[in-house]
């Protein structure tokens, strides 16, 4: 028994004599600088009270395959427009979307609408791969286009969906809701331009998605009708990349995909990564469909923006084991830190793309970055290594 004794007080005069010799190091070993007791700023953004639109359209769908066509008729009809007919070839889609919006006319065709000179712009969430056929079917017949993303499905379509845009000078606009409607991603564009992190050299972004194979229509697992990961996905990431590094030009350094966990459908990728770059900057990109379903959320999205003069990142939808809700953007700089609940934050895109169908203008999306966004997609989803998993 005194022998351990004098064992357990040795042991004990060497723990202390180590935590002694660690109290003595420098802080700064331990991220413990003369600056870590600076409290982080905390702003709560409220509602902001704005005008009503000053212009107006009227404005029709032609297909509803994906649950996306809610926010982009809701966003439109928020920025001035007024819906007035739908279409869609599957009638079992339509009890879904009257209930929404039970005003709208049933159009028995998509004739019926393109023929309508009265509608000024068409939006569409059809299958993946009949987007850009509308698309193109809808600026002939002398209208604007909003599709869902992926707003186009091929080399070929994008081709083709080019030369009519140029010849009818008519607007292509794919909703790249992951910017376009996130509040804490406009906030982001915002403090970017303000210079609050410098000049922007690199984007990370990371596009987790839940699958939940039940839910999922046919089409989903055909990347012939549907576009592969990178084409669908990763177009909301190349748009990001292009727009917070405010690049015009820019090509796909390397793409991979990979099926680790669905091989009923050998033809499709649950996993996809890549890499972009432009003349000044750099995006990596990592999207799945492994979301589990112990999230509370669809995905944790998360964008990372890095700048010369300090950093943003934007916790989308989910702040794990933290804030509550969505919306969260943190930002570090040389000055100071500080978190944003961005919440309120009012999402222009639908009240800019109405302004732009009256006024002719690009206020929401330039055309050609627009394309750009896409380009890159597609062009990550035809290189891309695969994986032999």
């Amino acid at each position: 028994m005194e022998s351990n004794r004098r064992n357990f007080l040795r042991q004990s005069f060497a723990s202390a004599t180590g935590l002694a010799a660690v109290s003595l190091l420098p802080g700064e070993l331990f991220g413990q600088g003369q600056n870590s007791t600076n409290p982080i700023e905390e702003i709560i953004l409220q509602h902001e009270k704005r005008p009503a639109p000053k212009d107006s359209i009227r404005f029709s769908v032609i297909g509803i395959n994906h649950n996306h066509i809610f926010g982009m008729v809701d966003s439109l009809i928020a920025g001035g427009g007024q819906l007035v007919a739908v279409y869609s070839k599957e009638p079992e889609l339509l009890p879904d979307f009257t209930k929404r919006f039970p005003n709208v006319k049933l159009a028995k065709s998509e004739a019926e609408i393109l023929e309508d000179n009265s509608i000024q712009l068409v939006a569409s969430a059809a299958i993946p791969v009949d987007r850009a056929p509308i698309g193109i079917r809808v600026m002939k017949s002398g209208k604007d286009y909003m599709t869902d993303k992926p707003g186009i499905l091929t080399l070929d379509q994008f081709k083709e969906v080019k030369k009519v845009q140029k010849e009818t000078k008519r607007i292509y606009s794919i909703v790249y809701s992951e910017r376009l409607s996130n509040p804490a991603s406009v906030k982001a564009g915002e403090l970017i331009l303000s210079g609050a992190i410098g000049k922007v050299v690199q984007t990370l972004g990371i596009g987790p998605h839940r699958i939940r194979p039940n839910t999922r229509p046919d089409w989903f697992w055909d990347p012939e009708k549907a576009g592969g990961i990178l084409c669908d996905i990763g177009s909301h990431q190349c748009d990001q990349f292009l727009f917070y590094t405010n690049s015009k030009q820019a090509e796909v350094s390397f793409s991979q995909v990979g099926n680790f966990n669905n091989p009923k459908y050998p033809k499709y990728s649950d996993f996809g990564d890549m890499s972009v770059r432009s003349p000044h900057a750099t995006g990596y990109i990592r999207i799945d469909w492994f979301t589990p379903e112990g999230l509370a959320t669809w995905g944790d999205g998360r964008t990372f923006i890095l700048g010369t003069e300090g950093y943003i990142e934007m916790r989308k939808y989910i702040d794990i084991a933290g804030r509550k809700g969505g919306n969260h953007l943190f930002l570090v700089n040389q000055k100071e830190t500080k978190y944003f609940d961005c919440s309120e934050v009012y999402m222009p895109y639908g009240e800019q793309l109405v302004s732009d169908v009256v006024n002719r203008t690009q206020t929401a999306m330039s055309q050609d970055h627009c394309f750009l966004a896409t380009e890159l997609a597609l062009t990550a989803q035809k290189m891309a290594f695969k994986l032999n998993i």
